[in-house]
């Protein structure tokens, strides 16, 4: 590791120095693998078994992994959340049960706010399992399952702040959130349920009735219409289209801006012509309760911008391009 000092402050010492942290947390990372033996499988065993919820605690650099790896893992099928040493001593304990398992997080071993948690969760009947650099600490013989997260030296030139051994509580924290999650058959729609606001949730969870226009939103005229009565209705919408429904609410016909357009250029006069006889018949639908994704394929396998919604055999609305990609499912 390249000292600090101010011959370093340049271009190239910034990168050379970013360089050597970056490899020696990627070697501390790497580590991890041979360490994955017996007592890992344990660890996931007891979480796997966990009746509770799973419990992650921690303080300071080791805290803030924690959180982390709370998030990852309720949000990979394994209810978890983020429980504050500190607080934890004042009253905040009260939020376990004896079903639960613990996960404590502290490279030393020695975090006294950790420690001073022991008998109560020993009482508790939690387990525990830890997350340290060293197997001879406070924590690690206390705990159920002990697994190793130590480093040959921190990132810091000091040797001193938490770098590389954040970064391997961090990567051992993931590889009990996937192992967990592949056991538990955890699939694309189970992790579109836990993440309804991200662009994997929309396209597996939204359907077409969830963005199309409906009611007085859908521009519909009858087949007796003129084409003037249309186009008004077309205008008025703003969809760029507009629906012939016959006397049932059943879609008999679309017309569209482009079929105008068509028209104009025949040489037909609109003000003569009745929507029925210049309107496409049995055009291009869907279900409203197809998936959104589904209706972004169909418009864009035929160059189209929006698709009438169907459903019990009446027409229940439009969907556009537009409203796909303002719903994010683009």
């Amino acid at each position: 590791m390249p000292s600090i000092d101010s011959h370093t402050h340049s271009d190239g010492g910034f990168v050379e120095l970013g360089r050597a942290v970056i490899r020696t947390e990627a070697g501390a990372v790497a580590a991890l693998e041979s360490r994955l033996d017996d007592r890992f499988v344990e660890a996931c065993e007891r979480l796997i078994g966990c009746e509770g919820r799973i419990v992650v605690c921690g303080v300071g650099k080791s805290g803030h992994i924690g959180h982390k790896l709370a998030a990852t893992l309720a949000s990979t099928g394994s209810p978890a959340f983020f429980l504050h040493a500190a607080e934890a001593s004042h009253g905040d304990l009260g939020m376990l049960r004896a079903r639960d398992v613990m996960i404590a997080l502290s490279y030393s071993g020695g975090s006294q706010e950790l420690l001073a948690l022991i008998p109560g969760i020993k009482r508790m009947g939690v387990q525990l399992i830890a997350l340290c650099g060293h197997a001879d600490s406070p924590l690690a013989l206390a705990s159920d399952v002990h697994l190793d997260v130590s480093v040959a030296r921190e990132a810091c030139p000091l040797n001193l702040a938490p770098t590389a051994s954040t970064s391997a509580m961090l990567a051992m924290g993931d590889a009990i959130a996937i192992a967990l999650l592949s056991t538990r058959g955890f699939s694309e729609d189970d992790f579109a349920r836990s993440h309804p606001g991200g662009r994997l949730g929309r396209r597996l969870l939204l359907h077409v009735a969830d963005v199309m226009s409906a009611g007085a939103q859908v521009p519909v005229v009858g087949p007796e219409a003129t084409l003037v009565e249309a186009v008004g209705e077309i205008s008025r919408k703003g969809l760029g289209m507009v629906l012939v429904a016959d006397e049932h609410g059943a879609l008999a016909g679309l017309y569209t801006d482009g079929d105008l357009r068509r028209t104009i250029e025949a040489g037909q006069d609109i003000r003569t012509l009745k929507v029925r006889e210049v309107m496409t018949e049995d055009p291009r639908t869907i279900d409203a309760d197809r998936l959104a994704v589904t209706a972004v394929g169909r418009l864009q396998e035929h160059r189209i911008t929006a698709l009438p919604v169907v459903g019990g055999g009446r027409i229940a609305g439009v969907v556009t391009m537009h409203a796909l990609l303002a719903a994010g499912v683009v």
